[in-house]
């Protein structure tokens, strides 16, 4: 690629015609979509692409399209959602944000914590390489690691997102359910879904997980793979038995990330003592690189009344608890 910058104008020659055209997209869309970010105008022909605009812009889109080419070179296709990772690694990284802020591009989204709980957990996950929420309903544990893992894929800090929860639910069993094993697991994993949906627009989500940059698979699709380069989201830890938390920890990758969220009070296996959630708070404590963040019915960010729901089923608990020792004296 031989190319002429000078103020406000950018002519780029590309000596393989198969580059130039997988850069400009069918019926050149990538370079009208560079159009929608940037205060430029730009015209095509053949291998050649002529630029004019903002002189910062003009430079920016320079930016954004040899790095566009470098992804062509490994052998990467271009599409918008390649675009918005790239403008915004390149453009957006120095964005102001508070402290605890989680920005989500290409929407421009700002993820605020709502507790000093949630703060910490979101410090926790920039620095540690697994980290472990345990807490109830409401306290943002799956949005705010969801929120990290578009925040950490946009920044190219990691290539892809993988989500994934035990098919556990009320006791049943999934052969008794109908239709194919992905219909069978979907309903399983709908919050992963309404968690991504509420930050990205919907055909932009859907196309990540048509090309697989977003996985989103029941747990037991997770045997026998390791997961480099990875955000790895576990969500409703609390179902998973000893040796499925045991073989989900060991699919950790070089360069991954790896989130368990779940809630000890609302554990569906037919004996709780199972639960790999509980079983890993004593089995990993004080191991380096892991982390475990603990939330309360303080952290609940849903309707008030929730808050007040779960302080009387804790209360209750602990009512329970003591009657039992007192039983026992």
């Amino acid at each position: 690629m031989e190319g002429t910058l000078d103020e406000g104008f950018l002519r780029i020659s590309f000596d393989d015609i198969n580059t130039a055209r997988t850069l400009f997209g069918p019926r050149e869309e990538n370079i009208k979509y560079l159009r929608k970010h940037f205060n430029i105008r730009a015209s095509v022909r053949g291998n050649n692409l002529t630029i004019t605009g903002d002189k910062k812009d003009v430079e920016k889109t320079n930016m954004v399209i040899r790095e566009l080419q470098e992804r062509i070179k490994k052998g990467h296709s271009v599409a918008p959602d390649d675009i918005d990772q790239v403008i915004f690694a390149i453009t957006n990284k120095k964005q102001e944000v508070s402290f605890g802020q989680i920005l989500i591009p290409p929407t421009r989204k700002i993820i605020t914590p709502r507790s000093k709980n949630q703060e910490e957990y979101i410090e926790a996950i920039k620095k540690h390489d697994i980290v472990v929420a345990i807490g109830p309903a409401g306290t943002g544990k799956t949005y705010l690691a969801m929120a990290m893992a578009l925040n950490f894929y946009y920044t190219r800090e990691v290539s892809r997102i993988v989500l994934t929860r035990p098919a556990i639910e009320a006791g049943e069993k999934l052969g008794f359910l109908p239709g194919s094993m992905y219909e069978k697991v979907n309903p399983y994993l709908r919050p992963l879904y309404d968690a991504l949906y509420d930050m990205v627009e919907f055909d932009k989500a859907s196309k990540l997980i048509e090309r697989g940059v977003i996985e989103i698979a029941p747990l037991a699709f997770m045997r026998g793979r390791t997961l480099n380069d990875a955000f790895i989201i576990l969500d409703e830890a609390q179902n998973t038995l000893s040796d499925q938390m045991k073989m989900f920890l060991t699919r950790l990758g070089f360069s991954s990330k790896t989130v368990i969220t779940g809630d000890v009070t609302q554990i569906d296996l037919s004996d709780k003592r199972l639960s790999g959630l509980v079983e890993i708070q004593k089995i990993l404590k004080g191991i380096r690189g892991i982390k475990f963040v603990y939330f309360s019915e303080r952290d609940v960010v849903r309707h008030p009344l929730v808050k007040k729901i779960i302080k009387a089923y804790e209360t209750k608990k602990v009512k329970q608890e003591h009657e039992h020792s007192e039983r026992k004296r």
